[in-house]
């Protein structure tokens, strides 16, 4: 079932220009989010839904879509025959990673739903080149959350490509350097999310040269 907060699927020049993971992104200022939602209703069916957003003046998209989680995931916080609740996986492709307010949002609501999982695959990586930057402490405490971090690969771009976007069944085509700044990026946000006594034992073999 498709949402309709943004119903018209993406222009591919559109997803290409937000979601290109260069390493200098100048001129990119909004944050798309494509999403995946899915619910287990029975012993082999899943409901699923999914969709795009876009930050909007003066929101953010990650608080966008916590403002549509009622709707996005019906009887999240009710309690069901035994005690249960109802059990919800969400999957985001963001263009930019969270900011630390963002994080720290996300971070407060899923440490009261134990019953929400949400994994995030990041196109580009926000605000994470200084060491002791808030965005970096935000993407380890959305870990320390449960929240699952990972860079897009190709196979994940090529997933948005068939689901999100109007693609007219055209192959998605990988621009130069996907690749490269995939494995870039992930190896950044590794680092990012060592745990500190770990990031320093490894700088210090660096300086030995071990």
């Amino acid at each position: 079932m498709k949402t309709k907060l943004d119903s018209v699927l993406l222009a591919q020049k559109k997803f290409i220009y937000q979601y290109k993971n260069m390493r200098w992104a100048r001129g990119r200022c909004e944050t798309y989010l494509c999403f995946v939602v899915k619910r287990r209703i029975g012993p082999n069916s899943l409901s699923f839904d999914f969709g795009h957003m876009r930050n909007r003046t003066g929101c953010h998209v990650e608080v966008l879509f916590l403002r549509h989680l009622g709707w996005l995931c019906p009887g999240l916080w009710d309690i069901g025959p035994g005690g249960v609740r109802l059990c919800y996986s969400v999957t985001w492709f963001c263009s930019w990673s969270p900011c630390s307010d963002c994080a720290r949002r996300l971070s407060n609501l899923l440490s009261q739903m134990p019953n929400l999982r949400l994994r995030i695959f990041i196109s580009r990586l926000y605000f994470c080149d200084l060491e002791d930057s808030r965005e970096r402490e935000g993407l380890r405490e959305l870990k320390r959350a449960g929240v699952k971090l990972s860079i897009m690969t190709f196979k994940d771009y090529f997933y948005c490509w068939q689901t999100f976007v109007a693609c007219n069944a055209r192959a998605f085509k990988a621009w130069d350097g996907l690749h490269q700044n995939s494995v870039r990026l992930s190896r950044k946000l590794y680092r990012i999310l060592m745990p500190t006594e770990t990031e320093d034992l490894r700088d210090a073999f660096t300086l030995l040269g071990l």
